[in-house]
């Protein structure tokens, strides 16, 4: 007959003690929260890989630049109303003809294409706007499903992705119209720093308090868009909702949004480079090509921009 254990027999058997996980809370000073989860890939690696992938299916990928760039051209620049290399010679002559120097020439050059990158996005016109965004907003959606389709290892036509990719539209809108209401902090920030710029406050301290309330407004923005990002992508799989993708999304980048927000603000900065080099030249010795160049590197910075968010956006699950 067997006899009952112990009272102290019975603590003896417990499960063994864990320790609690610790909670996350934004804006908060807190340890770090150590999660074991794999790093994520430098940014080098990370844009390696995406441009070899742009590379590796230069086919589907090279036909729906072509076909963005054509309609770019016939609906979004012949309703801008601009003359091309002409007035770029102009404005280059004017720049050289304010400054003196042996450098005045680079000078110049470089000035014109900080105002050509900063500019890019303005249009003169409403139509030419509405062509863009929407040009924008069908390239994209066919670029991510043609990018799901590639890393799922499966063979895709050009025609696919303007068949196929179509049909989250009004998801991406509604996930996108987030993003925007989230850049709000920073348009605001910048809009009162531009007129603390026109004179409002003059003195140094003032200026410098202006800036660093803009600084922690784009800080603000940059950590809703840290998720935001990538509901970007995940809202484009079958039947995902955008609550259901920006949930999915704050998820993916919990405990790792500063690591995040690093590795996709280096993207600007290292197309704004590349651009850079291939620009600058041509401004200094043949504008008119520049010109053109420059609208190139502008519909290709769209794939290359989407091929680097969705390798790490796969990084991160």
């Amino acid at each position: 007959m067997s006899k009952t254990p112990p009272s102290s027999a019975k603590k003896a058997v417990k499960e063994p003690r864990q320790l609690k996980a610790g909670k996350y809370r934004s804006f908060r000073l807190q340890k770090t929260i150590k999660t074991g989860e794999s790093t994520i890939p430098g940014v080098f690696k990370l844009m390696r890989g995406a441009l070899g992938v742009l590379v590796k299916n230069w086919k589907v990928f090279g036909g729906v630049i072509l076909i963005y760039c054509v309609l770019n051209l016939l609906l979004v620049q012949s309703f801008n109303g601009t003359n091309g290399g002409n007035s770029l010679d102009q404005t280059k002559a004017n720049l050289e003809s304010m400054n003196s120097g042996p450098f005045s020439s680079i000078l110049s050059s470089a000035a014109l294409f900080v105002y050509m990158a900063s500019s890019s996005g303005n249009v003169n016109s409403t139509t030419a706007g509405a062509y863009q965004l929407m040009l924008t907003v069908i390239t994209s959606l066919v670029l991510i499903w043609v990018l799901r389709e590639v890393y799922a290892g499966k063979k895709v036509r050009v025609r696919d992705g303007f068949y196929w990719g179509m049909y989250p539209l009004v998801p991406f809108i509604l996930v996108v119209g987030l993003a925007l209401v989230q850049l709000f902090p920073v348009i605001l920030g910048g809009y009162m720093y531009n007129m603390v710029t026109q004179g409002i406050a003059a003195s140094g301290p003032e200026m410098a308090l202006w800036v660093v309330l803009f600084a922690l407004l784009a800080l603000l923005s940059m950590f809703m868009l840290a998720a935001t990002l990538f509901a970007i992508y995940i809202v484009c799989l079958p039947n995902v909702t955008p609550m259901v993708a920006i949930h999915s999304a704050q998820e993916l980048v919990r405990y790792r949004r500063w690591t995040v927000i690093r590795k996709v603000l280096f993207l600007p900065v290292f197309l704004l480079i590349v651009a850079a080099l291939v620009i600058v030249p041509l401004i200094f010795f043949a504008p008119v090509v520049a010109n053109v160049t420059f609208l190139f590197t502008t519909v290709i910075g769209l794939p290359v921009i989407h091929s680097y968010m969705y390798r790490l956006y796969r990084e991160l699950l």
